[in-house]
């Protein structure tokens, strides 16, 4: 039971957070050993990140129904990273690139290319300026979250950063982007369980589910308040100590 509240603490906070969710659960896993890190067990960590994502912007979410264009900007802004991630998965080549030298480069890079961007303007906001162009440059920019290590929040908030969105804005982004894609990650993942292994959920799932359901909404709800007065610098300066710290482990 210890193993699922710590994984969901990390889930939950890592995943809206720029800096990358699953590596932080790689590296857990393999340090502390855990056994529980099953497909059922990840999914309905994701679950509990989608459902908390869905609860706090649910006023934006019934908007969409009034405002379609921003709906069909968000969807065409997540559908590259679900296409290529999909393909990668089938292929089996994700298992291929998540280990720690990679995860110590990414983390490292993709944290020096967010100080960068954090160093634009604030201008834009997400009701005026979030245009096709923007959708698509921050979709495509996403797909590169599928190197474990550099966060697809943390990406989106340098793409939209980059585009000299605000800081809350570029954050309100990122989350609304995870809707679809946690929604496909947890709709594909409930698919394989119930086609390869056990359709029912035990215990520990709905565990799983309600934890990091909890943290995720507290992570979404503090992230939001710090950086509507702080700049990114915290999480720069933590993505390069551990960056720093996983390549000296990785190469010794």
């Amino acid at each position: 039971m210890i193993e699922i509240f710590i994984l969901s603490i990390i889930q939950g906070v890592t995943e809206f957070l720029p800096v990358s969710s699953s590596s932080h659960l790689i590296l857990a896993s393999e340090y502390f050993n855990f056994k529980n890190q099953s497909l059922s067990v990840d999914v309905s960590l994701h679950i509990g990140s989608f459902l908390a994502v869905i609860f706090y912007f649910y006023k934006d979410i019934i908007n969409f129904y009034r405002n379609k264009i921003l709906f069909f900007r968000i969807l065409i802004s997540s559908l590259p990273v679900m296409f290529i991630g999909f393909l990668l998965v089938e292929m089996d080549y994700i298992e291929k690139i998540r280990n720690v030298k990679t995860i110590a480069w990414s983390t490292l890079i993709f944290g020096i290319l967010l100080h960068i961007s954090d160093k634009f303007q604030l201008e834009k906001n997400l009701k005026n300026n979030f245009s096709l162009k923007s959708a698509i440059f921050i979709g495509i920019l996403q797909i590169i979250s599928l190197v474990p290590g550099v966060s697809r929040s943390g990406i989106a908030i340098t793409a939209a950063r980059f585009l000299k969105f605000k800081r809350v804005d570029a954050a309100k982004i990122s989350f609304l982007l995870s809707i679809p894609i946690l929604g496909a990650v947890s709709f594909f993942g409930l698919k394989n369980i119930i086609f390869f292994e056990d359709y029912s959920f035990t215990k520990i799932n709905l565990i799983a589910i309600l934890l990091s359901f909890f943290f995720s909404l507290i992570t979404i709800k503090y992230f939001l308040k710090f950086i509507s007065k702080f700049n990114l610098n915290l999480f720069v300066y933590y993505r390069v100590i551990l960056g720093i710290f996983l390549l000296v482990l990785a190469y010794s």
